[in-house]
């Protein structure tokens, strides 16, 4: 199972990214989908999750900002960011839980990060 991740990049404070998660390979079933970011120093920090059949829960520092949905039929979870400031500066990574194979056990698989940078 690999998690590709994309759409970060440099953006003006203010400004607006799309940030892109998604699963492949030997997949039966996937069950909660998350991003988190790590800035600089800092510990790694959930930022939004969201289950199989669409719940979300976000971090208090992004909630009215960020949005997460998922496209069950791409394996692909979406995480609309607005309003970034600063602050959203940091490597955000998507991971997955995810039955692999017929032993029917879920196991966790991280993608690599993408950079996001907030800066005018």
């Amino acid at each position: 199972v690999q998690l590709q991740a994309s759409g970060g990049g440099l953006v003006q404070p203010g400004g607006s990214l799309r940030l892109s998660c998604a699963a492949s390979g030997s997949i039966i079933s996937i069950g909660n989908m998350a991003w988190y970011r790590q800035a600089p120093g800092k510990q790694r920090d959930m930022v939004a999750r969201i289950t199989s059949d669409g719940s979300t829960r976000y971090a208090d520092s992004v909630k009215g900002r960020f949005t997460l949905s998922r496209d069950n039929a791409k394996n692909t979870v979406y995480l609309q960011m607005n309003s970034l400031g600063p602050e959203d500066t940091a490597v955000y990574y998507c991971n997955a839980h995810v039955v692999p194979d017929a032993m029917g056990i879920m196991r966790l698989y991280w993608g690599q990060g993408t950079q996001v940078t907030v800066s005018s």
